[in-house]
């Protein structure tokens, strides 16, 4: 006779991420490397002696929740969008994030430990999760084991396609260039280079792949306490056109 075995986890802490909503957060970590995010840890966990020692390392796994997904229903197969949204594959050749059990992993790069108010946290670099997903482990990365060069990767041998021009309209320019100097204001050594952040966002193109073709709608995404508002217009090229 079969029997489910359940577990239960407790998250250690919570990401303050840029990212306020899923559409147009990258598909994978590290395809955009400028966003800067913070991963505050929760008592007892909040604790100097749970990370002494991290900072040897530059890049940490962290182990998390698909909290916004985890009430959907999980199908045995689905649609990745980097096979166009046409084929479909088991879910366990897949990273979709609805899943029997809703658990991802990111590689993230470790900036450094912070204490203050007696609050306990890591800044981080390049973290592909949205604001407040929770956190139920933190494991150092291990060049020598983790990365394996030789490895075969199916469908997603190879990073996407970053096929756009990324242009600025002068209001969205100037509203980017104001944000982020006033982000970076009384900041540590790691600061926003919010232009950057994204163009790499853009390039990546979060639209679904049945809406990739040309027309004239105004998408947007919530990004920090701004709304990013943009084009795809022709020849291959996106217009910024506010952060409103």
């Amino acid at each position: 006779m079969f029997y489910m075995e359940t577990f239960n986890f407790t998250k250690i802490g919570l990401i303050k991420s840029c990212y306020q909503e899923k559409f147009g957060i990258p598909r994978q970590p590290r395809l955009e490397t400028e966003s800067i995010s913070e991963l505050i840890l929760l008592p007892p966990y909040n604790d100097l002696n749970s990370i002494r020692e991290i900072e040897q390392f530059s890049h940490l796994w962290l182990l998390f929740v698909f909290d916004q997904t985890q009430k959907a229903n999980w199908k045995p197969l689905i649609r990745p969008p980097r096979l166009g949204g046409n084929k479909r594959i088991g879910v366990f050749a897949s990273r979709s994030t609805f899943r029997p059990n809703p658990i991802g992993m990111s590689a993230v790069e470790l900036f450094t430990t912070k204490l203050k108010n007696n609050k306990v946290s890591l800044l981080l670099k390049g973290c592909d999760l949205l604001n407040n997903t929770p956190i139920i482990d933190i494991k150092p990365y291990i060049p020598y084991s983790d990365a394996i060069p030789n490895a075969s990767a199916g469908f997603a041998s190879t990073p996407p396609n970053t096929p756009f021009e990324v242009y600025f309209s002068d209001t969205a320019l100037q509203q980017c260039q104001q944000f982020a100097a006033d982000y970076n204001k009384g900041t540590d050594d790691l600061k926003l280079d919010l232009k950057k952040l994204i163009i790499q966002i853009l390039q990546l193109d979060p639209r679904p792949s049945y809406q990739q073709q040309p027309s004239d709608r105004v998408y947007a995404m919530r990004l920090y306490n701004f709304d990013l508002r943009w084009r795809y217009c022709e020849n291959g090229t996106i217009l910024v056109l506010e952060l409103k």
